[in-house]
């Protein structure tokens, strides 16, 4: 059975053009530039990106590689594939609906949070924190909830057994979300 065609490719589409989009801040950052970062990121992270800090501009450039390869699952949630590529295409989608939409309601909850005065945060931070709750956070959340209705119309109308990628799917998901934990919890993430 392939994707029908009445309903719309738009979740893929919307998905490969937020990888896209969000892939170029990355790469702007790791030439050097600081275009758009000093009001709407952690300084500590300015810092890193416009001293050409080696590491920090590797993480630049990974996280950009990583956001072009969501494009490209994105784009593929739009095709009928065979039954191996559609197996990894769901296992991803999975993953970065859960990891994009988990990290973004962090970013929102956490404004939330911190403009109700109910967390403390540090006063050269205080003019990041509407940053994070109004544009960062719902920005994740997008691309999350377009990678899960992706992945959903793709496992409900694309190729294969539905069972196994719905199972993927979830193990997808659940995989992200503990990677996200763990990293959050040892304060890497």
């Amino acid at each position: 059975m392939s994707i029908s065609p009445h309903l719309g490719k738009w979740p893929g589409r919307v998905a490969a053009a937020w990888g896209v989009l969000f892939a170029v801040p990355s790469f702007v950052w790791a030439s050097g530039s600081t275009f758009g970062a000093q009001s709407t990121v952690s300084p500590s992270l300015v810092r890193l990106a416009r001293d050409g800090v080696p590491w920090f501009l590797a993480v630049l450039v990974v996280t950009g590689v990583l956001k072009l390869f969501g494009a490209l699952v994105g784009i593929g949630l739009t095709r009928p594939r065979g039954s191996r590529v559609s197996r990894l295409l769901v296992f991803c989608g999975g993953g970065a609906a859960v990891l994009l939409a988990w990290h973004g309601g962090l970013f929102v909850v956490h404004g939330v949070l911190a403009e109700a005065g109910a967390v403390p945060v540090e006063p050269d931070l205080a003019g990041l924190t509407r940053w994070y709750l109004y544009l960062w956070g719902p920005w994740f959340v997008a691309g999350g909830l377009a990678f899960a209705a992706a992945t959903a119309l793709y496992v409900r109308h694309g190729a294969g057994d539905r069972r196994t990628l719905r199972f993927l799917g979830a193990v997808g998901a659940f995989g992200s979300l503990a990677l996200s934990v763990a990293s959050t919890a040892t304060g890497i993430g």
